[in-house]
């Protein structure tokens, strides 16, 4: 019997990681999705690469979206990343970004035959980005089935969000349980060309949190002695 075929958006941090090695243990074929959205630093792509190849993806695309050209975030513009997470949404918000990466993991679905999409938003542990929420990834699966050939034929598409409702360490537990190496992911907002973490920005807090909270040393690569 033909396994089932995915899409998995794979940004090289823990979270996709993690998303990705569940789809493989549930059984799913799974083709690995980075997006060069002209984020600050490329390492981050160079570890989803990694992560793909050894945690089983059939294949690793990269698909080019000049985010850079609309800015707007501190991650695609001439904004600082800030070390501390302030009222409302941060500046590290990326208008659209969520939306626009399973656009086009939807787009590549359709054309391998796959009837599910794998993302690694959280609503428990994040920053309080608007497309992190169960209601988003809802209504994407609704629009997904309505706006797509395959879905208008009756295939019936899904789209899949298990760390939701997970806290960070909790991912943490369960990426140790599936043998995911870690230290080769990169969550930093601003990681240098080796991608080592600054240890500073929200991200780096957040994966710092998880690791002490699931009371397993930190593999995180810093650029500094911590």
């Amino acid at each position: 019997m033909a396994m089932k075929k995915a899409v998995v958006l794979v940004s090289g941090g823990m979270d996709s990681a993690v998303v990705l090695a569940m789809a493989r243990e549930q059984g799913f074929a799974a083709w690995a999705l980075s997006v060069r959205y002209g984020q600050r630093h490329s390492s981050e792509l160079d570890a989803a690469a990694r992560n793909a190849a050894v945690l089983g993806a059939q294949a690793h695309k990269v698909v080019d979206v000049d985010l850079r050209s609309i800015g707007g975030s501190a991650l695609t513009d001439d904004i600082d990343v800030p070390e501390h997470a302030g009222e409302g949404i941060p500046v590290t918000y990326v208008p659209a970004r969520n939306t626009i990466m399973l656009s086009v993991a939807l787009g590549w679905a359709e054309v391998l035959g796959a009837q599910h999409l794998f993302c690694g938003v959280n609503a428990v542990d994040y920053s309080g980005y608007p497309d992190c929420r169960p209601d988003f990834i809802a209504a994407f699966e609704r629009l997904a089935n309505l706006a797509t050939k395959a879905g208008v034929e009756g295939a019936v598409l899904r789209v899949h969000a298990p760390l939701m409702a997970m806290s960070k360490a909790d991912i943490v537990r369960e990426g140790l349980r599936l043998g995911v190496d870690f230290s080769q992911t990169v969550s930093c907002y601003q990681a240098d060309a080796q991608g080592k973490a600054c240890g500073r920005c929200d991200a780096c807090r957040l994966r710092a949190e998880g690791f002490a909270n699931a009371g397993v040393p930190d593999p995180t690569r810093y650029q500094s002695e911590r």
